[in-house]
């Protein structure tokens, strides 16, 4: 009986705390080519700036560079230096196994279509499974590039250990802010924006 409540009583705690780990159906997925087409976006464009630059954001300073990782692409091809993704960007660090990552992705793809030319938004998928995360990226209909990063080398970095993560960068390549509060709506996650990187984004 003790159990069953836990089991029960488990996924609310990791939906109300954010979550820390999650099992996987295939711990060691590889970036390659999966059998039916990939729902993400290529990672080849992420060096490349937004045409167009949001007022405000030149000016602003502070905050730690991005860290020195590569990571690989869940599409495949080159692995992504992610100090070389260009700003201004929202990288959002999620896993299919973590309940407010799922509630809060169909935000972040209507945010990079609202803003599309004037940031990037870039998915971390992290400890997943592959086929996990290619079926939220095709129930939800998320279309940005994701990277995979198995090991939690870029919370290890940031020195974070629940998901979801969100981090704003500057077109300096700088952390402007991290946010780690829970699942971010399209309300919240526009102001972020706003507050941070100086874009006005439609909620």
């Amino acid at each position: 009986m003790n159990r069953r409540l836990a089991l029960l009583v488990l996924p609310l705690l990791l939906a109300a705390a954010g979550c820390t780990s999650g099992a996987t159906d295939d711990p060691a997925p590889r970036p390659a080519a999966a059998e039916r087409p990939s729902p993400f976006k290529d990672c080849t464009g992420l060096s490349t700036a937004p045409t167009a630059e949001p007022a405000g954001t030149a000016a602003a300073t502070g905050g730690e560079l991005l860290p020195e990782l590569t990571l690989a692409c869940f599409n495949g091809g080159a692995p992504v230096a992610l100090r070389g993704v260009a700003g201004p960007a929202v990288i959002n660090v999620w896993a299919s196994w973590c309940p407010p990552c799922r509630k809060e992705l169909p935000a972040f793809q209507r945010l990079s279509e609202r803003a599309a030319g004037q940031l990037q938004v870039v998915g971390v998928n992290s400890r997943d499974s592959r086929s996990g995360a290619q079926s939220i990226g095709e129930d939800f209909g998320v279309r940005f590039p994701v990277l995979v990063d198995q090991g939690e080398a870029l919370q290890r970095d940031l020195k974070r250990n629940a998901i979801p993560l969100t981090l704003f960068v500057g077109p300096d390549g700088r952390v402007r802010h991290i946010d780690a509060t829970g699942a971010l709506d399209d309300t919240r996650l526009a102001e972020l924006v706003r507050q941070h990187l100086g874009l006005a984004v439609p909620a």
